[in-house]
């Protein structure tokens, strides 16, 4: 039997690993999770209700998890929002020196546009990137608000 430390943080790969896995995860959806002991919490945004559960389904079938808590909100149908995200994505994938972020499986930069408002979420390389990123989402004409959360890798949250 393994220590409790170690199935968590066996635990805590598995639930990162099922998550980029899931077919329709993508750079509209911010999801995130805590483990505590068997219990996992599934926090974030989603633009599917479908991805909703289909986060949870993936995660409770991980051995080890006893427990999964949905915390996971759905992001409201808006051909508004559906348009700025659009617009944000090209603002800031389609820039010179952030365009290198967009090559990979899942953007690591996450943008989630909630009634007009954006919040950047994830991780980037450089300070640099983190405030460029910043500095295109707010180029976005509708935009009520940017909230940049992006994370310098490497570094502890804060």
């Amino acid at each position: 039997m393994q220590p409790a430390g170690k199935a968590e943080d066996r635990i805590t790969r598995e639930v990162r690993h099922e998550l980029v896995m899931l077919p329709y995860y993508g750079v509209f959806d911010n999801l995130a999770y805590r483990v505590d002991g068997s219990t996992v919490t599934l926090l974030g945004q989603v633009t599917r209700p479908t991805l909703k559960s289909d986060a949870e389904h993936v995660v409770k079938r991980i051995e080890g998890v006893e427990h999964v808590k949905n915390e996971l909100d759905v992001l409201p149908l808006s051909p508004m929002d559906d348009r700025l995200r659009l617009a944000e994505y090209r603002a800031i994938y389609g820039h010179p020196g952030l365009d290198r972020y967009a090559l990979q499986a899942v953007p690591p930069i996450h943008i989630i546009v909630d009634n007009g408002k954006v919040t950047l979420e994830g991780v980037v390389a450089t300070e640099a990137d983190k405030d460029l990123a910043n500095v295109r989402a707010n180029t976005v004409a509708g935009v009520f608000s940017v909230k940049n959360n992006l994370r310098v890798e490497g570094r502890e949250a804060k």
